[in-house]
This record gives C-alpha cells, sequence and structure tokens, in this order.
C-alpha cells in the first residue's frame, strides 16, 4: 500500500516512520526541505519539496498510486484543500485531514474528508482512518471471552441506522467516535462517514462481526 503524507512536522514524521516500519512505501510532501531530517537516516521512502496540494507535486509523491492520503500540515485551508484533491482529483479512497479550528471540522465533514480537530488528534487515530482493515481490541473481561472492539464498517453501511448491526450479526454497538469524540447511539441514531464503530462481542464471532461489517448490510443479512 502506498500513502502520501503533506507535512513533515511532529504528526507527518511519526506518521511516515510508523507506516514504512508496518511494511508500506510512504511519500512526504513538505514545503521546507529541512523538516525531512525528522524522518532521520533510515527512511527509505519520496521527500518530495513542494506544496501539497499542487498536482504536480502530488503526482511526484505518488498520488496516482496511493491508496491513502493524509493532509497534517499547520494550515486548516491547506489541508482541507489538498485532502479534497486527492479525493476528487485523483480518487484516494483512505483521506484524512487535521483541522486546528473544532468548529470547523464538521463542516469539513460534511464535505466527504473525514477529519479531526488537532486537539484530539493522535497519530494512532490517523492510522486507524488510512487503514482501516480489521478491527482492534479495545478492552476484554476478566475471563477473555467478551471484547470490546473498535471495527471500521464498509461505506454502504452509511445512512443505516445502527441498531441493524445489532439485527444482523452477534454484536452491541457500546458507542461510536464521530468527528473525534465519543456518542452513544441511540434508535435514531445512524451511521455517518467517518465513523468508527465500537462493539461488545464475543469472542468467538468477532471474524464474523469483521466480515460482516466489510460487506453490505445485505451481504451481511
Amino acid at each position: 500500500m502506498h500513502v502520501v503524507i503533506m507535512g513533515c512536522g511532529r504528526v507527518g514524521s511519526s506518521l511516515a516512520i510508523d507506516l514504512e516500519a508496518a511494511g508500506h512505501t510512504v511519500a512526504v510532501i513538505d514545503q521546507n526541505r529541512e523538516a525531512f531530517r525528522r524522518l532521520g537516516p533510515s527512511f527509505i521512502g519520496r521527500a518530495v519539496t513542494g506544496v501539497g496540494f499542487d498536482s504536480d507535486t502530488l503526482i511526484e509523491a505518488g498520488i496516482k498510486d496511493a491508496q491513502a492520503f493524509a493532509a497534517v500540515s499547520n494550515g486548516d485551508n491547506s489541508n482541507i484543500l489538498a485532502a479534497r484533491v486527492a479525493r476528487e482529483t485523483f480518487g484516494v479512497k483512505n483521506v484524512v485531514a487535521r483541522i486546528y479550528d473544532p468548529g470547523r471540522a464538521e463542516i469539513y465533514q460534511r464535505l466527504g474528508i473525514p477529519t479531526v480537530a488537532t486537539v484530539l488528534w493522535t497519530t494512532d487515530q490517523i492510522l486507524r482512518r488510512l487503514l482501516p482493515e480489521g478491527s482492534r481490541s479495545e478492552w476484554r473481561d476478566a475471563s477473555g471471552t467478551i471484547q470490546l472492539c473498535e471495527m471500521h464498517v464498509h461505506e454502504s453501511w452509511f445512512g443505516n441506522p445502527v441498531a441493524r448491526i445489532e439485527n444482523v450479526t452477534p454484536a452491541r454497538v457500546a458507542f461510536i467516535t464521530r468527528l473525534g469524540e465519543g456518542l452513544i447511539p441511540d434508535e435514531h441514531t445512524v451511521l455517518q462517514e467517518g465513523d468508527l464503530v465500537h462493539v461488545i462481542v464475543h469472542e468467538k464471532d468477532v471474524a464474523d462481526v469483521e466480515a460482516a461489517l466489510a460487506h453490505s448490510p445485505e451481504d451481511a443479512s
């Protein structure tokens, strides 16, 4: 998997190093050539000097072959513009943009770009959005048989009530992370793009629930 990152500050460089360590190819874009020093001597990916929303710069970084793009520079407008170019011009599916102003995050989310305010942002949260496969166990009961797992859902689940997950899988939805904040769903809650779903599930059923949420609700029924 190829990932392009705009911004080589603390978050961007940490992302690049973590992704490369996980076996992915990485290209990092920054206007300041000196910023690439944060990547260290062992980084073997591409370091591209330029503006992250410029098409030529993105192409040099391999955006045409990228499966994920993260805009984590220090400018809200630059991040959201670059994220939109990556998604709308080059068709990158997994895109995230860091936003410093929490009040603007929801507005940008409606444009179809997952955003998280910087006060809530962690490298782990970015990775979970760039690499949305599988699940992550967040808690187990004393016996080890019941788990609280964070799971991504297939895009065809968006617009469906949360209760549908419980209707077609043996899992129970504990809460949702939306726009960087926890939300306890009720019977009226509808899944939205960018939601991370946290479910309570028996250990023996984790694989089945993962498989069901990775496909459309109709396939899971």
